[in-house]
């Protein structure tokens, strides 16, 4: 088995990769959407977080307003750090779970956003970085996602730089590309670590 961490700036394009990446074979761990898993109406993993934020963090149907909880964590450096000691280590455990379901010569893509931030990139096999130049994050983030331009820059400050993530890229993929040179860039990559992952270690 091959342990890939998959990372990028927020509108980088990291999930279209990842979609390509799973076209090809590979098994996706998705950290985004395991860290909704674990913050589900009835998980302990949301009456935490209600307990460190306050009931005003629910929507009316009673799950995460994450809007809401984004607006107060992505301004306050130590709220953010708060919310990420709650759901961090229950999205590691779910993700090891997975991983550890998955057939031997696979090869297992974490789609993790925060992998820079977080020192993460000692824990996989290959480190492979979505890179897109600033400019660009911004303009998907605010046309594609309709996010305001504050809102997508406070976004993008609350990240690793471009450089930060750069340093730590074991494959750097460039998505300042038409999608068919990505697809090709994908496929190249993916034939990579399909020969790492059946290499014997």
């Amino acid at each position: 088995m091959l342990s890939v961490g998959l990372t990028g700036g927020i509108g980088a394009g990291k999930s279209e990769v990842s979609r390509l990446l799973v076209e090809h074979g590979a098994v996706l761990i998705d950290a985004d959407r395991i860290a909704r898993e674990v913050v589900a109406p009835g998980t302990p993993g949301l009456a935490a977080v209600v307990a460190a934020f306050g009931e005003e963090v629910l929507a009316e149907d009673g799950s995460l307003d994450r809007p809401k909880l984004g607006s107060i964590v992505f301004a306050d450096p130590e709220k953010l750090a708060a919310l990420n000691s709650i759901v961090h280590p229950l999205v590691g455990d779910r993700s090891r779970a997975l991983e550890e379901a998955a057939a031997e010569d696979a090869v297992v893509v974490h789609d993790v956003p925060l992998l820079t931030e977080n020192g993460l990139a000692p824990l996989y096999d290959v480190v492979v970085v979505v890179d897109a130049d600033p400019a660009t994050q911004l303009d998907r983030l605010v046309r594609l996602r309709g996010m305001t331009e504050q809102d997508a820059r406070a976004r993008m400050a609350a990240q690793a730089t471009r450089e930060q993530r750069r340093e730590i890229a074991d494959v750097i993929i460039d998505n300042d590309v038409p999608l068919d040179r990505l697809r090709s860039r994908v496929a190249e990559v993916w034939a990579e670590l399909a020969h790492r992952a059946h290499q014997p270690r």
